[in-house]
């Protein structure tokens, strides 16, 4: 099978560097899957589990949103946090948890008409809570 280049990087680091075989990304319009030979994409990221499948068998991210850039033969993942899953904790998963509720909160303040900032932050607060259930974690909302 075809394999496509793929790259993980937040502010903090470059989490992967590897050839794989498919990845699949929590894109803000649905998940999606990229392999080789995809259409050129970009797409924003929602909160969420990144998949990445390799010889090596499958390497699973948390990531809070960010931009990936799909081509035929790469897949480039630009992540505003990233973390692979083994390393969040609850306590990780409860502050990631309380900065979508708060910035929920701050949205709905500053709603005028109909922004959607509200209706962005309340789906980024549902897709966080998300996250928990997916990795094993509790929701303590």
């Amino acid at each position: 099978m075809a394999n496509v280049q793929f790259d993980l990087v937040s502010p903090e680091r470059r989490l992967a560097s590897v050839a794989a075989s498919e990845v699949r990304i929590p894109a803000t319009e649905g998940d999606m899957t990229a392999m080789a030979n995809h259409l050129p994409t970009i797409t924003t990221l929602r909160p969420g589990v990144l998949v990445v499948v390799h010889d090596g068998g499958a390497d699973e991210y948390v990531v809070s949103g960010g931009f990936a850039e799909i081509s035929a033969e790469s897949v480039s993942v630009l992540a505003e946090q990233a973390l692979p899953k083994g390393e969040v904790t609850q306590g990780i998963y409860d502050q990631m948890v309380a900065d979508a509720e708060a910035a929920l909160k701050a949205a709905r303040a500053d709603a005028t008409g109909d922004d959607g900032k509200a209706v962005d932050a309340a789906k980024a607060l549902s897709d966080t809570v998300a996250i928990g259930a997916a990795i094993g974690l509790t929701t303590r909302v």
